[in-house]
């Protein structure tokens, strides 16, 4: 009888470390299936006009490959060890530096901004990388520094030194969306990993001083602000997007035009298939079609943060949480630009907008998600070097 009991029990165990969270893994599926199918409705004018109206999915065709791509790196990455990630960590950030400095040194500008490299005729956003890249180094120094973390100089220093190691190539991309989003998680990883609440208030007043410099200086990031607090002063330019994002919001309705019939995406919006595709889903899917998207969207954040809780020791815990914490953040942020809540950041809508390297790094980043889910049934174990 005993014996039985045990073999049971085995195998329990071992089922509970092959299965996924199967409830994630279908909610970042319809994220996507959503996300593509609006990707379409809102890119479709653009597609015509740019093929001289011969083809109205061409936007389409292209993130459905790197939707393709992305979903065979979720599986992937759902399968490889969480201690392989942790040993490739320093690797792998020190990869992402070279690729911001490559940027500099050979990168192509697309719409007014150099931020994009072509390697093996695959062009691609070393900035998305380098998020990653920055999450997985932090979650090895909160494995590394445990209860160090609490002193200054674990806490902050140590974590401040290598999010600088990401930031100043941004700055000197002039690439200001991703220097506040990196900004962002990294607090919350720091809180996450146990840093003095003190401190990260006194970096994030540093940081307010940062951005209000940067934006004195930066003309371009100044005519933002000022389109954001009076849109309607210059609507024929500075004002002129919100202003366009605000009427195809405000069109919706409760109910929506119905799916494919916006106006505003017959190229009165711009980028209306990227970051600001959602005030597409506002207007040919009304008030409600909206939340449920959001709901959508916080459904997901929320079973990555229960995911995060429940993971196997630090490491996992650390870096779960501050992979979902890139997702909420680049939601939150798309949606308070696109609603006018704060001015132009360029952080596009995550598995909505068009953009093949981000697709396809955020679906990398879910397989890791759920390769950590894997193991949320054990009870913790005792801290390991890995």
């Amino acid at each position: 009888m005993e014996k039985r009991l045990h073999a049971k029990e085995n195998r329990r165990r071992t089922t509970a470390g092959d299965t996924v969270d199967y409830p994630f893994l279908i909610l970042v599926l319809l994220l996507l299936a959503v996300g593509l199918t609006m990707l379409y409705s809102a890119s479709s004018a653009q597609s015509e006009y740019d093929t001289g109206y011969a083809i109205s999915t061409r936007y389409l065709q292209k993130q459905g490959v790197c939707a393709a791509v992305g979903l065979l790196a979720m599986y992937a990455f759902s399968r490889i060890p969480v201690k392989l990630w942790y040993r490739l960590a320093w690797p792998m950030y020190g990869g992402g530096i070279v690729l911001l400095l490559l940027v500099l040194v050979a990168g192509q500008e697309v719409n007014g901004a150099r931020r994009w490299i072509t390697i093996g005729g695959i062009q691609f956003q070393p900035s998305e990388v380098a998020k990653f890249t920055m999450i997985l180094l932090f979650a090895r120094l909160t494995r590394r520094f445990g209860s160090e973390a609490k002193k200054f100089r674990f806490g902050v220093l140590g974590f401040g030194a290598a999010l600088l190691g990401i930031l100043v190539p941004l700055a000197l991309e002039k690439h200001l969306s991703a220097i506040l989003l990196m900004g962002m998680v990294a607090v919350v990883m720091m809180y996450v990993a146990g840093t003095n609440p003190k401190w990260l208030l006194a970096g994030a007043g540093a940081a307010a001083v940062f951005v209000a410099v940067y934006i004195r200086f930066m003309g371009y990031a100044g005519d933002r602000v000022t389109a954001w607090l009076h849109p309607e002063a210059d609507p024929g330019d500075t004002g002129y997007q919100i202003l366009q994002s605000l009427y195809a919001i405000g069109s919706g309705g409760v109910f929506g035009l119905g799916f494919g019939k916006s106006r505003q995406k017959y190229l009165y919006l711009p980028f209306q298939y990227n970051d600001y595709i959602f005030a597409i889903c506002c207007e040919e899917l009304g008030l409600l079609g909206a939340t449920a998207i959001i709901a959508l969207f916080a459904a997901t954040i929320f079973r990555g943060y229960w995911i995060a809780l429940h993971g196997v020791d630090r490491f996992s815990t650390v870096l779960a949480s501050g992979l979902v914490t890139l997702i909420a953040v680049q939601t939150l942020l798309n949606l308070c630009v696109v609603t006018n809540l704060l001015p132009s950041t360029g952080v596009a809508l995550p598995f909505f907008s068009y953009g093949g390297t981000a697709l396809a790094v955020n679906l990398g980043e879910m397989g890791i998600v759920l390769q950590i889910s894997r193991y949320r049934n054990h009870r913790k174990i005792q801290e390991e070097p890995l």
